[in-house]
């Protein structure tokens, strides 16, 4: 089964220093038919103004994966670590039994914006950890995330792999990683593309439930981020 979820279709958090779209029920925001798509609690598409932020507060048991696609990100957290993560950088936390963080825009007059996204663990109370990366901008398809940290990917403690799909011309097509037991998520950033018969623009995004063999092709430069999720139940 495949099924588009178009961006304006969202919720939506504006707070002034941040606007934030849900596509998954979050904060003020509930929706029973968008709770989740298998281990996928979370994708928040998030602008944060100059000299805002999210103060220092609490996660446990949630890895939280971070990238950010325009402006700059500082990261400060309870185990001592401490990051500018810039467009294209990507971040994975394991909060694990506990952690603290906060999340802030140090610049004075531009804005950042970025993707947070919250995966549910293979269990609760694992020990928090942290890590960033700034992933290759001449590959088209780099793995960013892994439960075994093959390729070059952080680690996370689920069978999610994620994907980032980069592309500086139009044209290209991609085989998707499926299979009839598993879920998919396909979250454009950027771009116009098209999956199956779905044409997909900036926010769009589209869930998928154990299908098999499926291309995506870009028809504008862009970005797109594609989970491979196990069936949850």
């Amino acid at each position: 089964m495949i099924t588009k979820h178009t961006a304006h279709e969202r919720g939506q958090s504006n707070f002034g220093w941040l606007d934030s779209r849900h596509s998954f029920s979050f904060g003020e925001y509930y929706d029973p038919q968008h709770i989740n798509h298998g281990p996928l609690r979370v994708l928040n598409d998030d602008r944060v103004a100059p000299d805002a932020g999210f103060p220092t507060h609490p996660h446990r048991n949630m890895e939280i994966l971070t990238y950010v696609l325009e402006g700059t990100l500082r990261h400060q957290d309870s185990m001592g670590s401490w990051a500018d993560l810039k467009a294209g950088d990507f971040q994975a936390m394991s909060a694990g039994a506990g952690i603290t963080h906060s999340e802030f825009n140090p610049s004075p007059t531009e804005p950042v914006h970025f993707l947070q996204i919250w995966v549910v663990p293979r269990k609760p109370g694992l020990k928090p950890r942290y890590a960033d990366a700034t992933p290759p901008t001449n590959a088209p398809v780099t793995l960013l995330a892994s439960s075994d940290g093959r390729n070059g990917s952080l680690p996370i403690e689920q069978d999610v792999d994620l994907y980032r799909i980069r592309t500086e011309e139009a044209g290209g097509n991609f085989d998707l990683p499926t299979g009839k037991t598993r879920l998919g998520w396909l979250q454009v950033a950027s771009g116009r593309w098209k999956l199956e018969a779905d044409e997909l623009e900036e926010g769009d995004a589209v869930a998928v439930s154990f299908e098999e063999g499926l291309q995506l092709e870009n028809q504008a430069p862009g970005e797109a981020l594609w989970f491979d999720l196990p069936e949850w139940k």
